[in-house]
This record gives C-alpha cells, sequence and structure tokens, in this order.
C-alpha cells in the first residue's frame, strides 16, 4: 500500500474515533462511524483477492445498514423526546433499535 494511502487511512481511522467518543449530538456521533468504515473498507481489500473484495462489500453492506439503523434510532428518539442529545436517549424503541445497531457495528453473536 501507498505510505500516503496508508497515512490518509490512519488518519481518518483516528479523526473518526474521536470524533465518535467526543460528540454529544446523534449526526456527529454517526458521521465519526461512517468515517471509520470508509477508512477502513480499503484495508480490508487491499490484497486485491477475490474474497477480500467480497468481505469488502460484505462489511460495507452490514455497516450501512446499521448506520440507517442509528439514524432512524435517534430521529425516533427526536420524536418522541425533542431532543438531539445522545443522553437524552429515553425512548424503549429507539433504545432497542440503538442497541441492535451498536451490536451489528461491533459484530456481537447473532449479527456476527
Amino acid at each position: 500500500m501507498n505510505p500516503h494511502a496508508k497515512l490518509i487511512s490512519t488518519a481518518s481511522l483516528l479523526l473518526g474515533t474521536t470524533i465518535t467518543i467526543s460528540s454529544n449530538h446523534w449526526v456527529m456521533a454517526w458521521a465519526g462511524l461512517e468515517i471509520n468504515t470508509l477508512a477502513i473498507i480499503p484495508l480490508i481489500s487491499k490484497s486485491h483477492h477475490p474474497r477480500a473484495v467480497e468481505a469488502s462489500i460484505k462489511y460495507f453492506l452490514v455497516q450501512a445498514s446499521a448506520s440507517a439503523i442509528i439514524l432512524f434510532s435517534s430521529t425516533i428518539n427526536a420524536w418522541q423526546t425533542g431532543q438531539w442529545d445522545i443522553t437524552q436517549l429515553t425512548h424503549p424503541t429507539s433504545s432497542m433499535l440503538l442497541t441492535a445497531a451498536v451490536a451489528m457495528k461491533l459484530g456481537l453473536v447473532p449479527f456476527h
């Protein structure tokens, strides 16, 4: 891998993680997670083997669906509570959806 591309991927991973950890708003947390997703895909598919490309496509599809569920969960929570703050996750439906989406992003047991 080109050293400049590797530097940009590593910097993007650090930036996305920092944005996600330090955010108080759902959209900023989602943006940080998306930066991480887009930064890791070239690292997965860098060997140019058909299985690596297939794995990166599957990874992208699962991560994109989990991101859509996170946005849907935050929208439901904002609709019910009137707040986009991460600490105000009080609606049970949005809490369940967010838990499922984070489990998908982490690759926990039913979603691995």
